[in-house]
C-alpha cells in the first residue's frame, strides 16, 4: 500500500506566499516505483484539476495559470514533493491534493490521492 499525506496549507493574503508539502510512505523501495508527483486542486463547485506534477526524472508540468508563481519540486530519496506558491491570488483558493503514481511491477499500477490540504487566499 501506498499513503499519501498532505500538509501546509492555511490562510494568507494576496501576493503572499505558501509552501506545501506532500510525503508518500508504504514500501521501503517506495523511491524507484513513483514515476510522477503531482499537486491538483479543487475550488468549490469547480472540477479538479492539474496544477503542477515532476516525474522521477525531474521533468515538470504546470497550469497557464501559475506558471511562474508556483514551482515543483521533488525529494526522490525521501518521496517527497513540495509546491511553492508565490504571488497567490484569490482564484488560488482551492483545497489542494497531491498525487502520487507509479508501479509495483510490470502488470501492477498504483495512483494514490492524499486527503487535501486548504487554501485560502484573502483579497
Amino acid at each position: 500500500q501506498v499513503q499519501v499525506v498532505e500538509s501546509g496549507g492555511g490562510l494568507v493574503q494576496a501576493r503572499g506566499s505558501l509552501r506545501l508539502s506532500c510525503v508518500a510512505s508504504g514500501r521501503p523501495s517506495l523511491p524507484s516505483l513513483i514515476s510522477a508527483m503531482g499537486w491538483y486542486r479543487q475550488a468549490p463547485g469547480k472540477e479538479r484539476e492539474l496544477v503542477a506534477e515532476i516525474t522521477s526524472d525531474g521533468t515538470t508540468n504546470y497550469a497557464d495559470s501559475v506558471k511562474g508563481r508556483f514551482t515543483i519540486s521533488r525529494d526522490n530519496a525521501k518521496n517527497t514533493a513540495f509546491l511553492q506558491m508565490n504571488d497567490l491570488k484569490p482564484e488560488d483558493t482551492a483545497v489542494y491534493y497531491c498525487n502520487v503514481r507509479g508501479w509495483f511491477s510490470i502488470e501492477s499500477r498504483f495512483d494514490r490521492w492524499g486527503q487535501g490540504t486548504r487554501v485560502t487566499v484573502s483579497s
